[in-house]
């Protein structure tokens, strides 16, 4: 194994409040920055034993963190939005310390639906050949795979919530049940699309990219009393996951963490298809021709790391488009105490990561702009909401 740096002998060390971290994660390609800071111990240059656990869904991960038997977690991006305003289940207050990877989710079909899409060119007539309300799998109600689903579907003039039965499944099951027969599609992170396909129980048909290229998607979330009674600890994390994604993004790499994620411990399949999608990093998927079928990013000098708060204001949108939650006027200020850019800034400026523009412009697969100017208004300009 490629061993960290040692740290600037002339740095001065923050006391931490605490060494020995106990981290949360779910059995997804996503998480090898984790993994990747375990198994070479990157946690050790800034004070800090690292403690992985593998939770079998996202409500079990998201209950050992509000508990405490977890320190932090990687975490979808709107879980812990959701639990920030206690959608279907307890509210407490969160903190997104940094984003862990951008894009590596995908939609996939089962084989009757995917070869009615070929043959009728749109989702509604493919759907309607089914017979029946169509059945698609997600992983958290509030969560990305839920929010990337809903937005390829209503772009496609599929009504979500009316025209299809939404159920969430744990990642780890998602294959299984479309092999049973008990799903139609299913909106996951990798290896599990990979995983379908090679069972030949569904083909990949849309890549997250497709619908929002380069999204923020995992990140590293703890809860916020942890965070502010913690804050050099903190640091020290992001700090520590900061040196694991500027790792993946080094040559070999992928291929060598992908070696390291088949173990049992960590997600217990085939190497082949967790690193098919891996990628170099660098260039998008091998098999891909469509555009914006991007790689998944785990750093690009810092790029991919930063808590922008204008992403989380996004998913606040479509928790309101989806009547998720009543419309109100404080998303940004929301989304400004959740995302811990000040901790982030600190803990980037000392492991020499550039921070990236605070605001940008990005166009969705219906076209429409988010540049997080005009929250109100991007909701209100939506045709199909619930």
């Amino acid at each position: 194994m490629n061993q960290p740096a040692p740290l600037d002998p002339s740095a001065t060390p923050m006391p931490l409040e605490k060494t020995h971290l106990r981290l949360g994660f779910v059995s997804l390609s996503d998480a090898a920055p984790l993994v990747v800071a375990k198994l070479l111990e990157f946690g050790h240059a800034h004070g800090l034993t690292l403690e992985l656990s593998r939770e079998p869904s996202w409500a079990a991960l998201r209950d050992k963190l509000l508990s405490g038997q977890l320190d932090a977690a990687h975490a979808l991006y709107g879980l812990a939005y959701g639990v920030q305003l206690g959608i279907g289940g307890p509210q407490t207050d969160m903190a997104v310390l940094m984003v862990l990877n951008r894009n590596g989710q995908a939609i996939t079909l089962s084989n009757r639906l995917a070869d009615a899409l070929a043959e009728h060119r749109t989702l509604p007539q493919a759907l309607a050949t089914l017979g029946r309300k169509p059945v698609f799998a997600q992983t958290f109600p509030t969560g990305t795979h839920a929010m990337w689903l809903y937005y390829w579907l209503a772009a496609q003039g599929v009504h979500p919530l009316r025209d299809v039965e939404s159920v969430v499944i744990p990642p780890p099951q998602m294959v299984a049940a479309l092999a049973e027969n008990q799903l139609d599609g299913l909106c996951v992170g990798e290896p599990w699309n990979a995983a379908a396909e090679a069972r030949g129980v569904g083909r990949t048909i849309a890549y997250s990219s497709e619908i929002w290229p380069d999204h923020p998607e995992k990140v590293l979330a703890c809860r916020r009393d942890f965070a502010r009674s913690h804050p050099h600890t903190a640091q020290a994390l992001v700090q520590t996951l900061l040196e694991a994604c500027r790792w993946l993004d080094g040559p070999g790499h992928r291929k060598e963490i992908a070696h390291w994620l088949v173990r049992p411990e960590y997600i217990g399949i085939d190497e082949t298809l967790i690193a098919r999608r891996l990628g170099s990093g660098n260039e998008p998927d091998a098999t891909a021709s469509v555009p914006n079928r991007l790689p998944v990013r785990f750093f690009e000098r810092g790029t991919v790391n930063y808590p922008r708060p204008d992403d989380g204001v996004w998913f606040l949108t479509q928790y309101e488009r989806w009547r998720m939650i009543a419309h109100r006027d404080d998303y940004r200020e929301i989304a400004a105490a959740i995302n811990q850019t000040e901790l982030y800034r600190a803990a980037a400026k000392n492991v020499d990561v550039p921070i990236p523009a605070e605001q940008v412009s990005q166009v969705l697969m219906d076209g429409r702009v988010w540049d997080g100017s005009d929250p109100d208004a991007y909701v209100k300009g939506f045709d199909i909401h619930a």
